[in-house]
């Protein structure tokens, strides 16, 4: 036997009684604290990795002081990349899922496929596919949709919007159509490059994904108030 059996069996039955209760529930609070925790994964380009932003200024971290503020306990992952693609997101998907397994996951990709022509059917390809693994680990899924210019051509743009739209009602998933739509009228919403978002227009791009993002999670979370 060893000593620490040898100790407690030496207290007092009462005591031991005690012992077992504590040691019982310090593991349930332990236990119920992480059942508690949920975590939310995001998995997009620069426009969620905050390009040419100061940390803390993008919509991401942002996303993380609100649910703060809202006392939720939820934990935010940011694993975008900038440049990256549907193709390239879809190649590293299963190891962030296995790393974080989150409860959610925010899909925002494919502005860099519009950027560089690239095939629509294989970007929605893509983005279906990372839909099925991320549901097929347990997340609920919240897709991003995006717009680009026209400079391809205005049948380019409306056909790679449609793929998003097109998407969501195939995967039934939560879909924000145009998350940069707040902003996106207005020059001043944008660094030099004209592409990227400033920090002033991150919190209105945050307002936009929030509403479909809050359902997707178990907390009570506020709605922004209207502006």
């Amino acid at each position: 036997m060893t000593l620490s059996r040898v100790l407690f069996y030496g207290v007092r039955a009462p005591w031991r009684r005690m012992v077992v209760a504590l040691t019982a529930a310090t593991l349930f609070a332990t236990c119920s604290f992480a059942y508690a925790q949920s975590s939310v994964l995001v998995f997009g380009d620069s426009l969620s990795a905050g390009y040419g932003l100061a940390r803390g200024d993008g919509w991401v971290a942002l996303m993380q002081e609100r649910l703060a503020e809202n006392d939720a306990d939820v934990k935010v992952v940011n694993a975008s990349v900038s440049g990256e693609t549907s193709a390239g997101g879809r190649g590293r998907l299963d190891a962030a899922l296995e790393r974080h397994d989150p409860d959610v996951v925010i899909l925002e990709l494919g502005a860099n496929d519009g950027l560089r022509a690239l095939p629509i059917a294989k970007m929605k390809t893509n983005l279906g596919a990372m839909i099925d693994a991320s549901r097929a680990s347990g997340a609920k899924v919240l897709l991003l949709g995006m717009r680009i210019p026209t400079n391809y051509g205005k049948r380019y743009a409306d056909n790679f919007h449609q793929a998003f739209v097109s998407l969501a009602k195939e995967t039934d998933v939560a879909f924000v159509p145009f998350f940069l739509d707040p902003i996106a009228r207005d020059r001043s919403n944008f660094q030099d490059d004209g592409v990227h978002p400033n920090a002033d227009a991150q919190p209105a791009i945050l307002d936009e994904v929030w509403p479909a993002l809050a359902p997707l999670l178990s907390a009570d979370l506020e709605m922004p108030a209207a502006s």
